[in-house]
């Protein structure tokens, strides 16, 4: 008898080393990856279903030359404006919700064992209601900052300030089945891993 698909969900404040875990998932057990980020900016390319409504949201000046949208000019607009961030983010949420729901199906169906589905507003967008477990990928704060600042190029101050505007480490702890600690450790990092995949019965 074929096992029953499991889907396991990831979140946790930026600089947390989730791409690492992802990979990780990827490679040690065949998991089919998923990240929102991605696909939110898939659902705006030409075509796709979310094009025209973010063009008419923001004008036609944030059409590149190759009639891509271009993000920045998107993200520059929604600095500091709250009102229009949460119109573009009602236009693109359900829209990467539906997308990532499709393509779990469609695994699913293929007899994927095992779904990891990534997303920043994990909670917020209640993504854990398709999900069997939601890990929290927990790391130290100055390690995160320090990831930052290598990995992107940020300033501690530009770094803080994000971490600010995402969820608290109580919140995660609260509401997310399993914290994996990802400070730099990568066997302890790996073997909590394992010891929820093992829990989770998906191999």
């Amino acid at each position: 008898m074929r096992k029953q698909m499991k889907i396991i969900g990831i979140t946790g404040g930026v600089g947390a080393g989730k791409s690492t875990v992802l990979a990780f998932l990827r490679e040690r057990y065949g998991a089919f990856v998923i990240q929102a980020d991605e696909v939110g900016h898939l659902v705006m390319e030409p075509g796709m279903k979310c094009y025209e409504s973010v063009i008419q949201l923001f004008g036609r000046e944030v059409i590149k030359n190759d009639k891509t949208i271009d993000r920045k000019k998107v993200s520059d607009v929604v600095f500091g404006h709250p009102d229009m961030l949460q119109r573009l983010n009602e236009i693109i949420h359900p829209a990467v919700k539906r997308y990532i729901l499709r393509c779990l199906e469609e695994q699913k169906e293929n007899g994927r064992k095992l779904c990891v589905v990534e997303a920043a507003l994990f909670l917020e967008e209640h993504y854990e209601e398709f999900c069997d477990e939601v890990w929290y990928i927990y790391t130290d704060q100055e390690i995160r900052i320090r990831r930052l600042m290598e990995s992107r190029g940020y300033t501690r101050e530009k770094s803080l300030g994000i971490m600010e505007n995402q969820a608290t480490e109580e919140y995660f702890r609260t509401h997310t089945d399993r914290t994996i600690e990802n400070n730099g450790d990568l066997e302890k990092t790996w073997s909590q891993i394992q010891e929820g995949v093992e829990k989770n019965e998906t191999l």
